[in-house]
């Protein structure tokens, strides 16, 4: 019979309808399926690690899984990508040049502009999301960082969040770092996970690699289909940590220094032929607040502090290869290692955000707020024996970024070869076979949009054409498979642009214009530098007055790319770029908070104290013997506890390690009415104090407040969630619960302290030089 024209829900269907099933012919819609044979993909991205920290590109630390890799597979010796993480992530998931996909730095603003949406558009499809159409299960573990810090509370948008963008399960952070001992919001799929108490023997990379084995085993006990993962490690951002024992393994081996170090990596990137003979080291970095000294011209005992923090560091390049080994085995065990594509990359090169002499205070060191006195603490000085573990939020000094970069100039943050110029491996068994009459090495200049329709050509995908019913933008990456494929073949990626904060780049067929911009000045054509990369890699000597016709036509160049990438505007003085929009003021309103809560994210959390006065109140029940704590909020990077023990009200404070512990005096059974003031005083300063029905109990005149990205872990209500705030609390009592009826805790943000910013604000040094 013939499905008459009034019928509904009948649409589209190819097979035959009767009026029983017995007359009815069913149909069931194709399923996407990827091409015959299609690999695995697996992209391994680290965060901050420099060109030569990995053996394949000259390090001394242990990373056999690496080196295996490489000998069977590619060494990319000339890729690049962006000067910082975020538009080296947008730029590698979605092959559009970073500032087209809304990504001009890193998700920790919101200013309002074009190419600082700081959200992936509609019109752009991601890797993911062109790998799961062709049939692809997509997965994803780690460090997200494409969510603007104001949409990652429990009440955002989850647009932005990666199982929107593509991955059928995540998990991991969508911070752009963490703890790596306690991490302060793990997410899982769209959820954030409740973990009350991390175990003493927790880790984050070892975490991050079971999930990800986990996501792969599950697949296989359902379906043979081909999977991507994207692996996208914390490691090696600070703070950083590692394993004791792992540390262990790389005491003492970096006592010699960073000259030293730096001079042994290049010799190794020498004889296995990164860099032609006659290539020279790049001069140790001289330039103003990013320079770094001799090692011999530094005393003794500090020399011995310092080898501990790339002790620390080692130490975690070491876990990420062992790590991958474990991930890499539970594949070939389904027999499919060969059939795998592996990516191993960096989203930048290695950072000086650890300051000249180091920190084991890394968010009293990290902080960017206009105005800082000259007198703050950028380095509690706590046991060295700390370092690396989780009682002690550290990052090593800028020599050792210096090292990690060897041999290039500068650092993270900047477009010269140190902040772009990173290590790359690419392995095919299967499918790129690398013969033996070839090295396995190549140097044609390549970026990180290229990755993008590279993986999809290896694996016979077509990107789509259109996303939700959007056309998507054009893609700005070029394939460099015909690379891999032969070391004789032209790079296919001749020119390429780069800017972050005022940092000017242009790369075309060996040569590279740069600058080195001074935060707040005006931008001035003069400080144009020129180089000629191919003959001069490590960028030492600016040839400009020698070829002021193409210096000119080259800058000419990156104007007329800024405009078709949406770079403009640039950061200046006006402090236009530091902005938040004015919906974000609602994150600063009162509160009340119930026992039960689920912790809340850190950036909300924050909005509630920054740079201001606040009362925190507390309304609670005691039965004789009650105990617990009240409130939480922070780590031991910086924060602050309030609860009841041994019969008396307690508060623990953590000013960027430094512990200060009050004692407030007796508590009664009952109603308990307590409230704990936070007062700005001069000079990013609070008086705390307790308080009991309005009467002061007692409190710390000063303590330096806690701003930018402390308090890290966010606020917890009847129990102390994640890293600890007081270690010495922690250690008698774990995380603590609070036994007796806690009704609430409801926050009053006050007013602002004098030198809080307004909306648009004078832009300083520190301001603008935002690290992530």
């Amino acid at each position: 019979m013939t499905v008459p024209p009034y019928a509904r829900g009948y649409e589209g269907f190819r097979g035959r309808i009767a009026r029983t099933a017995g007359e009815s012919e069913p149909w069931w819609p194709d399923v996407p399926t990827p091409p015959r044979g299609a690999p695995n993909i697996v992209v391994v991205l680290a965060d901050d690690l420099g060109y030569s920290d990995i053996g394949p590109f000259g390090a001394e630390v242990a990373t056999p899984t690496l080196d295996r890799l490489a000998a069977t597979g590619y060494r990319f010796a000339n890729y690049h990508t962006t000067p910082v993480c975020s538009p080296a992530r947008a730029a590698l998931l979605t092959g559009v040049n970073p500032h087209r996909a809304g990504f001009a730095s890193v998700a920790n603003s919101d200013p309002g502009f074009p190419g600082l949406t700081l959200e992936l558009g509609d019109d752009v499809v991601t890797l993911p999301e062109a790998l799961r159409e062709a049939g692809y299960a997509t997965y994803m573990v780690g460090k997200w960082h494409l969510t603007r810090d104001a949409q990652m509370n429990d009440a955002g948008r989850r647009h932005s969040w990666p199982v929107q963008r593509g991955f059928d399960r995540y998990y991991g952070s969508l911070e752009g770092l963490n703890s790596f001992f306690a991490p302060n919001r793990l997410i899982r799929d769209n959820s954030p996970v409740r973990i009350d108490d991390y175990p003493d023997d927790y880790y984050l990379t070892d975490d991050f690699t079971d999930e990800a084995i986990g996501m792969i085993r599950s697949l296989r006990a359902a379906d043979d289909r081909p999977f991507f993962l994207y692996f996208a490690h914390h490691a090696m951002h600070g703070p950083l940590g590692a394993p004791a024992d792992t540390i262990a393994r790389y005491r003492g081996r970096y006592d010699a220094g960073w000259d030293r170090l730096r001079d042994e990596r290049f010799a190794r990137q020498l004889a296995s032929g990164l860099f032609p003979p006659g290539t020279r080291i790049a001069p140790r970095n001289s330039e103003r607040g990013l320079d770094v000294p001799a090692w011999t011209d530094l005393p003794a005992e500090r020399r011995a502090l310092l080898a501990r923090y790339m002790e620390v560091y080692a130490a975690m390049v070491d876990n990420i290869d062992r790590n991958l080994g474990r991930l890499l085995a539970a594949i070939d065990a389904y027999g499919e290692l060969d059939n795998t594509i592996v990516v191993f990359t960096s989203d930048n090169g290695g950072t000086a955000e650890g300051g000249a002499a180091g920190t084991r205070s890394y968010f009293s060191q990290f902080v960017h707020v206009a105005g800082l006195p000259a007198t703050w603490e950028r380095d509690t000085p706590l046991d060295p024996d700390l370092i690396g573990g989780p009682r002690a939020m550290v990052h090593y000094p800028r020599g050792w970024g210096m090292a990690s970069n060897t041999p290039f100039r500068l650092y993270k943050g900047n477009t010269f070869a140190g902040g772009v110029r990173v290590p790359f491996v690419l392995s095919w068994p299967a499918g790129l076979p690398c013969g033996a009459d070839d090295s396995g090495l190549r140097t044609q200049y390549q970026y990180v949009t290229d990755l993008y329709p590279t993986l999809l050509e290896l694996a016979g995908v077509r990107r789509p054409e259109t996303r939700q019913g959007v056309p998507v933008l054009d893609l700005d990456g070029e394939s460099f498979a015909p690379v891999a494929k032969s070391a004789d073949a032209d790079s296919t990626h001749p020119e390429q642009y780069a800017e972050w904060g005022g940092q000017r780049g242009y790369y075309r067929d060996g040569w590279k214009l740069l600058t080195l911009h001074e935060p707040g000045t005006p931008y001035d054509d003069a400080e144009w530098q020129l180089f000629d990369v191919a003959a001069d890699p490590t960028e030492t000597e600016d040839v400009s007055a020698r070829h002021p016709d193409l210096t000119r036509e080259l800058a000419a160049a990156w104007e007329k790319a800024a405009w078709r990438n949406t770079v403009f505007p640039l950061t200046d003085a006006s402090g236009r770029l530091n902005v938040r929009r004015p919906a974000e003021s609602a994150l600063s309103r009162p509160v009340t908070i119930p026992a039960g809560t689920p912790t809340l994210e850190r950036y909300r959390s924050s909005k509630l104290i920054a740079l201001r006065d606040a009362d925190i109140e507390v309304r609670a029940v005691l039965a004789p013997g009650d105990e617990g704590v009240l409130v939480a909020h922070g780590d031991q990077g910086g924060g602050y506890v309030l609860y009841v023990e041994d019969g008396r009200l307690r508060l623990d404070w953590n000013e960027y390690g430094r512990l200060r512990e009050l004692d407030a005096g007796p508590i009664r059974p009952g109603p308990a009415d307590w409230t704990l003031r936070l007062t700005a005083l001069p000079k990013f300063r609070w008086r705390v104090s307790v308080h009991a029905d309005g009467t002061e109990l007692a409190a710390l005149d000063e303590v330096a407040m806690l701003v930018g990205m402390a308090p890290w872990t966010g606020i917890s209500v009847g129990i102390d969630r994640g890293g600890p705030v007081s270690w010495p609390l922690h250690e008698r009592r774990r995380a603590f619960p609070f036994t007796g009826r806690l009704h609430h805790v409801r926050y009053v943000p006050g007013g602002p302290a004098d030198y809080a910013p307004t909306q648009i604000h004078k832009a300083t040094e520190a301001a603008t030089d935002v690290y992530e």
